[in-house]
Order: C-alpha cells, then structure tokens, then sequence
C-alpha cells in the first residue's frame, strides 16, 4: 500500500520524475523506443547490403525491367516474345499466378463443399473413403503432390493420336488437355461488358429489395431483373452486333490438336494438385461448420416437410457460413501462396519468371521485393474481398 500510495504521489508531481511514472507517456515511450529500434535495424541492414552490392559492382534500381528479357516464357495470358521486357516478363509470372489462384479458389472450394457435405452422410462406406481422402491428401507434402500429377499429365497420358476423349470434345494427352472453347471475336467484348453491368445492376437491386423488405416487409422478387438484365440484355446485344459464338472444337491434326483451349501439362498439374490439396482442408472447414448448427434445425425443418436438400441449402448451409468462411479465408490465401511451387514442375508462375529474372540481372534484393508486394498485394486482396464478404453473410440481431 505505501509502495502504491509512492507512486501515485510520484506520477501527480511534475518533473521528469513525474512523467516517467505516468502511464500513458511511459507507454508512449515504449513504443518511440522499439519503432526507433526497428527503424535502426532496417537503416543498418540496408547499409550493409548497399555497400556489399557497391563492392560487387552491382548498382540498386529498378531500371533493369526496361531491358529486353531475352528468355521465352512457355505459357503466357498476354502477347510476349522474348524481345519483351523484363517488367512485361514479371507481369506475364503474374497474371500465370493469378489465373492458378482464381480458377483454384473456385474449384476447390466447389470440391471442398461437396466432400465436407459427403463426410457428413449416414452411409459409412461413403464416409470412409472421404474420410481416407481427406487424411491422405492432408498428411502428404503438397510437393510430393505435385510431382506426382507432373509425372501422370507428362508421362502416363498418351500422345495426341491416342488421347482419351473421356468427354465428347475433352482430350487428355501427353500435350495437355484439350477443351472446348468459343472461337475469339473482338465484339465478344460488348456482350463480355453487357453481362457484367447486368451482374452488377441485379447485385445493386437485390441490395435494395433487401432494405424495402427490412423496412417494410414487403417481398419482391428478383429474378425477373436477375433475366432482363444478365440474359435479355445481352442477348439483344448478340443480336443487335451480331456477336459471333461459335464453338471452336479441338480437333487433331497431324501430330498434334488445334482449336479450342489447352490446359498444358504443368497448369494441369499445378491446378490438380492445388484443388485436391485445399479442398481436403476445406471438407474439414465445412464439416465442422454444418456441425456447428444445432440438430433442432434439421428437426424443425423435416417437421414442415422439407426434403434434407433444400434444408441444407436454405437453412443449414447459410448459417454454417459463419463458422465456414473465416477460416477459409486462411485456405484461399494458402492456395495462392502454395501456388509458388508451380517452379518446381516447370510452370512459369512469377517465382519462377523472377528466379530467371534474378539470375540474368543479379538484382536479387530488387527481385524479392517484388515477389514480396506482388504476394503481399494479392494476399491483402483476398483478405479484404472475403472479409467484406463475411460481413454481408453475418446474421445481425435486431
């Protein structure tokens, strides 16, 4: 109690006494203290790289991504020749690693969904495989993953002239897998646009009929904006241009297909691999959600005789979601992180684009700082896309 009572009386007195014993100017110290620090380790640090690199005749900048490439770059989503420049190389890793990061965030957690749903099923035959599934795929190195599906897409498929068609048009072979496509038209721009503004136009309605139904309780329906403006409209632009849609079918020629869109063996692999790897830990993320809702839910729902589908779909999954999409995010952002071990089986990813880089130039800081805000940058996205998104799904009391 005297210690105590010391104190107090010291904090109230002025002088430099005083403010040391105060608690907030103390905190604030702290803090001036440790940024001071970390300031001093990064000032120190990067001193002693600038003088390493002066020593090595190496000069710090950025100016090398305007120097011609000089390396090709297998598959690209943008015209590049190794003519190109090394930022324009950097942008085509890129866009690689955000095409594996889209069209993998979608399909593993359309997979994950469906076996998280499958662990949950009465049957115990069915239980059990997804269950094997789930621990295998989960306990096994996702590289070791990878060089296996590498090894199946390279050398188990046969050539073109044997391709399996398993699929009428869907061609899998040592080259890749074939699949069909819509031939390329520049006016397919206009219908590409019509339907985003429909998409965005339908979202701002629903938007709306949702705060009139809050306030008033007055329901009205959404879909005959959801087909006006995401069918009707873009139909009458097809009409109107004459956007053409025609299908482009792969077809073989000679030794190898043309038409349609290939999956090269490394995309292939990389995006098998991935899918099967997350929506392994994404069963678990949707089991664990489903469970989450209490069984008087399901009891309540079959005594109004709803069917155990559309119960799952409009009762339990909805709820399940605020249990189900916090850690998914986690799963999202391991994906498109894990997609950095597309250099391993040769998909020219951006690791792999500025690992070539680095070794050309010897622009090794530089380099890393970009594969760190490219990451960095794609990652925050995520984060940001799905925790909006988990505020508009979270059910608010009145």
């Amino acid at each position: 109690m005297v210690d105590i009572a010391d104190r107090s009386q010291r904090a109230s007195s002025g002088g430099l006494a005083g403010l040391l014993y105060n608690q907030v100017v103390r905190g604030v110290l702290v803090q001036v203290l440790v940024a001071g620090l970390v300031v001093l380790g990064f000032w120190y640090f990067a001193s002693n790289a600038a003088e390493n690199m002066a020593r090595a005749g190496l000069v710090y900048g950025f100016g090398f991504l305007e120097r011609p490439a000089n390396f090709p770059i297998g598959e690209a989503m943008i015209e590049y020749s190794p003519a190109d420049t090394y930022g324009r190389a950097i942008m085509v890793g890129l866009l690689n690693t955000l095409k594996v990061a889209l069209v993998g965030c979608v399909l593993c957690t359309v997979l994950g969904v469906f076996l998280g749903i499958m662990r949950l099923s009465p049957n115990p035959l069915l239980n059990g495989l997804v269950q094997a599934y789930i621990e295998i795929v989960r306990n096994t190195p996702l590289l070791l993953q990878l060089i296996f599906w590498a090894f199946i897409t390279r050398g188990v498929f046969p050539g073109p002239r044997q391709a399996l068609e398993p699929l009428p048009g869907v061609f899998l072979s040592n080259r890749g897998v074939k699949l069909p496509w819509i031939e390329y038209h520049p006016a397919q721009w206009y219908l590409f646009g019509a339907v985003v503004i429909g998409i965005v136009v339908t979202i701002i309605y629903r938007a709306h009929v949702k705060k009139v139904q809050e306030a008033t309780g007055q329901i009205r329906p959404v879909w005959p904006v959801l087909l006006t403006a995401v069918v009707a409209v873009p139909a009458l632009v097809v009409l109107a241009l004459g956007v053409p849609l025609r299908p482009d079918m792969p077809v073989l020629r000679g030794f190898n297909f043309v038409g349609g869109i290939t999956l090269t063996p490394e995309l292939a692999a990389l995006l098998i691999g991935l899918v099967m790897y997350t929506s392994a830990f994404v069963a678990e993320i949707v089991r664990a959600g489903i469970q989450s809702v209490s069984k008087g839910q399901w009891e309540a729902a079959r005594a109004l005789g709803l069917s155990d589908g559309r119960i799952m779909r409009m009762i339990i999954l909805p709820q399940a979601l605020r249990v189900i999409v916090p850690p998914q995010i986690s799963q999202y952002l391991n994906l498109t992180k894990n997609s950095s071990l597309a250099v391993a089986i040769g998909y020219p990813d951006l690791v792999a684009v500025v690992n070539t880089t680095m070794n050309q130039t010897g622009q090794s800081i530089e380099t890393i700082l970009l594969i760190m805000a490219a990451y960095l940058s794609v990652s925050l996205s995520i984060s940001l896309f799905m925790n909006w998104f988990n505020t508009r799904i979270a059910i608010k009391e009145r």
